[in-house]
Parts: structure tokens; C-alpha cells; sequence
């Protein structure tokens, strides 16, 4: 089988698709570097729900007419090619969901509730983002069960030793994120599952940082569960998608209840419907799976590994500059991290410094970044973070550390 001819990778080209990018902001070209808060959106995800609207509206699965058949049509297109971008053996695992958060909540709420007990044990880590946490935090609360915590290294990493130490007979979930959204630290996954799965628990892995910066194969990386935020891959807001075994989805009760995830109601009972509907209550997100997969039509006309070297390039020419800004200290020092770079400057507030770059047209994000628990151990308020995408330039990262030699000099 001859593989498909990849686009050329071509930055100049590839900003050219986004249009967002072509504008100022307080009279300076914009610079983005928020991504790991949201990406921005190629003008063919835009068409795609603007046709949408345009041409198709129509409820999905349950219309005896043209519009409604062609907009099921394409909402299903759009889980086959979710169940292709993370490598999926089925369809039937992929299951919408409003994005990362609603999906670790649903299995929380689902097979969590289901099958822990008082004295289980749960285990997530220092690096996550609350969204990682809390789910987990309400879980044991209902259940009884033991929240436990996977220290850091001086470098923030995982460390891994204590990993395995806190693992008992007694551990049931295993919830990491794939990379850090607050440091850019990738998570070694595969060693993750392979640990847990020895311990007997399941694997839950958050990917909105993943997603966007590496290949995802989910049977590859084994984990039990995967779930992914469209508006993080170049997609809409407000979609997602959650992966999971077959045979624990067959077993877990529907999250949420109402239409469409029903097969037979009557006032003596309900028969559920089969997956991946028994987890999608109600009207879906018609246009915004849609527009998700397009994102991901989009993403596959390249090769992924080029798109990630160019991201490391803006990372290490990052971290370069770093060197030459006085009182710069970078946050979380991992050799493997996806493009995220995160760093507080001597006598500046973080949010001080994000005001201070956007009145020079670049946006950063500032602040805990929904990751306090992670903020306290590391003993900050927060940091700036400059996240980084493929359509971004090494000019623009230029531009960043222009910027902060200007402040850094405004308050010396």
C-alpha cells in the first residue's frame, strides 16, 4: 500500500491557512504563543462549519430526509477520523464528548463509580492540570477510595521510582497527563501503563497537550482510556473525544441520560443503546465534530515529525535566548518536553508581564495555569508561558525576547 504524499512543510505557507494570524494588536503584528490554551483555527475547519450551516443543518441519526442523512453522514466521518488520528481498533470507542475535561469526568463518573470501593486507590500526579485532579478528588470522596500523588524531580519529570512504589494491590486508576500543560513535560506512557497494568489498574491519559504535539497510537501506548479537546488540535471549541476499551465501555452505565442514548423507554424500563451512542445523551456538537475533523484532515497532509522538529526548533531557540535576558529563570527543565516555555522573571508579577508583552502585540498566557497544586510544591504564584505552534516563526520567538530585554530594561 503506497502511503499518501505529505505536504511540504513550508511555515510561510502553513500561517497563510490561518487567518486569524494576519492581523495587529496595539499597533504590532500579532505574535500568538497562547496555544497551549487554544489553538488557532485554518480557514478549511471555519468552511466546514460555515457549510455546515450553510447547507446541511439538520439533526443527526434520526431524520428521514436528505439533510439529515447527509449530516449524519458527516458527523460519523468525522469519529472515523478521530478513531484514525489516535489509531483506535473501532469506532465504537470513540466516544464525543465536550472536550479533555468532560471525558476524564465521564470515566470518573461511570467506571469509577462503578468499581472502586473504600480502601481502593487511585493515583494521579504533581504535574497535572485540575481537570486531572479534581475529577478524582470528587471520586474518592463518593467511593471511600485513597487519592495518591506521583512526585517530581528537580527538573520536573516524574519520578518514576516513587511511581512504583506507590503502587499496591490495592490501586484501581492510574490518571497523567501525556505532556504538561503548565511545563511542557512529556510523561513516559507506555512505561506508565505497563507498570499499572502490572499492578492490575487502569490507565487514564489526558491528552490536550499530547494531541496536538505528538503521534498518539493509543493501542501503541496501551492505555485504557485517552481523551483529547478538539480546540487544542486546530479544532472548534467545545468538542472532543474520549477513547476507550471496547470491553470497559460495554461494561461501564451511561454518564448522562436522555435522547439518543437509548435504544427502548417504556415507564417500566430502559434498554440502553449500543456504543459509542449509549454515551451521547441529547443533541451533539453537530458542527463542531465536524469542524474537529476537518482539524484533522487538515493535520494529516503533513508529517507529523516535521511539524514537531520545527516546534522543537522554536523551543530551543527559546531557550537559547533565555540566556541573555537578566533575572529569566525557566520553569521545569525536562530534556522531553512538547514546545511549551514556561518562565518567571525577577521583580515582575507574571500577569504584569503578560499586560506588558501584549501592548507589544504578543500574547502569552499567565498565571497558575489551572495547575496550583503543581504552582505550591514549586513554591510560585505562577509563571509566563509562551506555548508554541507549527505556524508559529523563529522571528516571532525573536520578537518575544526582544520584547523582554525591553521590559526587563523598563524596570532595572
Amino acid at each position: 500500500m503506497t502511503q499518501a504524499i505529505k505536504r511540504p512543510f513550508d511555515v510561510n505557507a502553513i500561517r497563510d491557512d490561518f487567518p486569524i494570524l494576519n492581523q495587529q494588536v496595539n499597533g504590532h503584528p500579532l505574535v500568538y504563543f497562547d496555544n497551549a490554551a487554544t489553538s488557532q483555527k485554518p480557514e478549511v475547519v471555519i468552511e466546514a462549519m460555515n457549510r455546515y450551516y450553510r447547507e446541511t443543518n439538520s439533526n443527526v441519526h434520526r431524520g428521514a430526509h436528505a439533510l439529515s442523512d447527509r449530516a449524519t453522514g458527516e458527523f460519523e466521518a468525522a469519529r472515523d477520523q478521530v478513531r484514525k488520528f489516535l489509531n483506535a481498533p473501532s469506532r465504537e470507542e470513540i466516544i464525543w464528548v465536550r472536550g479533555t475535561t468532560e471525558g476524564i469526568n465521564l470515566v470518573a463518573q461511570s467506571y469509577g463509580r462503578s468499581n472502586l470501593k473504600t480502601g481502593d486507590e487511585i493515583i494521579v500526579s504533581q504535574l497535572e492540570h485540575h481537570s486531572n485532579i479534581v475529577p478524582w478528588q470528587i471520586l474518592a470522596q463518593q467511593t471511600g477510595a485513597n487519592l495518591k500523588v506521583i512526585p517530581i524531580n528537580e527538573q520536573v519529570e516524574l519520578d518514576m521510582a516513587a511511581f512504583k512504589s506507590l503502587l499496591t494491590e490495592n490501586t484501581r486508576i492510574v490518571a497523567v497527563n501525556h505532556a504538561s500543560n503548565a511545563m511542557g513535560t512529556i510523561n513516559p506512557i507506555k512505561e506508565i501503563t505497563r507498570l499499572a497494568h502490572e499492578a492490575g489498574a487502569i490507565v487514564v491519559v489526558d491528552g490536550a497537550q499530547g494531541a496536538p504535539h505528538l503521534e498518539v497510537d493509543v493501542q501503541d501506548l496501551d492505555c485504557d482510556f485517552y481523551a483529547f479537546s478538539g480546540h487544542k488540535v486546530f479544532g472548534p471549541t467545545g468538542i472532543g473525544a474520549l477513547y476507550g476499551r471496547k470491553e470497559l465501555l460495554d461494561a461501564m452505565p451511561p454518564y448522562q441520560s436522555g435522547g439518543e442514548m437509548i435504544e427502548r423507554v417504556s415507564f417500566s424500563g430502559t434498554t440502553f443503546n449500543e456504543l459509542p451512542f449509549k454515551f451521547e445523551a441529547g443533541t451533539p456538537a453537530i458542527a463542531e465534530s465536524i469542524g474537529l475533523g476537518a482539524a484533522l484532515n487538515y493535520l494529516e497532509q503533513f508529517d507529523k515529525a516535521q511539524l514537531k522538529a520545527h516546534e522543537d526548533q522554536l523551543l530551543q531557540t527559546a531557550l537559547k535566548l533565555s540566556a541573555d535576558v537578566v533575572g529569566l529563570k525557566l520553569i521545569g527543565k525536562a530534556p522531553d518536553k512538547v514546545s511549551v516555555f514556561s518562565f518567571v522573571v525577577d521583580g515582575l508579577h507574571p500577569s504584569d508581564m503578560g499586560t506588558l508583552l501584549d501592548q507589544q502585540g504578543i500574547a502569552v498566557r499567565t498565571g497558575h495555569h489551572c495547575a496550583q497544586p503543581l504552582m505550591e510544591y514549586l513554591g510560585i504564584p505562577g509563571t509566563s508561558r509562551a506555548s508554541f505552534a507549527f505556524y508559529n516563526t523563529v522571528d516571532e520567538v525573536e520578537k518575544l525576547f526582544a520584547a523582554l530585554q525591553k521590559i526587563v530594561k523598563l524596570f532595572r
